[in-house]
């Protein structure tokens, strides 16, 4: 059975920031992207490096819409793993190099000004 467990206020995670804490023995990144909290394994799915101790970032792409031109995308949106630089959408839990593979997101609620984090 799911329960909830309180991890931080939300004066902890400001708009742009965010925490690595851990529940029941997993360490688990908390993130602020636009007003709303997301969380995310602290583990990258590649030689499992600490993920969510990484840089918030946006990346490139380009595409046949944008004539091949590279854009800056999902600024503040993608936390790079500090260890060998793959990035992940935080809303998503998606892998930008590899866009079939995903982390699983963890669910977040906000009470009473508490960020909680159901495990």
């Amino acid at each position: 059975m799911k329960r909830e467990y309180a991890v931080a206020r939300i004066e902890d995670v400001p708009e742009g920031k965010h925490i690595v804490v851990e529940v029941r023995g997993r360490e688990i990144g908390v993130f602020n992207v636009g007003g709303r909290y997301y969380a995310l394994p602290n583990a990258c799915f590649h030689q499992n490096g600490p993920l969510c101790r990484g840089a918030i970032s946006g990346t490139v792409a380009c595409s046949a819409e944008t004539g091949w031109q590279r854009r800056w995308v999902q600024d503040g949106e993608i936390v790079v793993c500090p260890w060998h630089s793959l990035e992940f959408n935080v809303t998503t839990g998606q892998c930008i190099a590899y866009p079939d593979r995903r982390l699983p997101r963890v669910e977040v609620r906000v009470d009473d000004g508490q960020i909680r984090l159901v495990l």
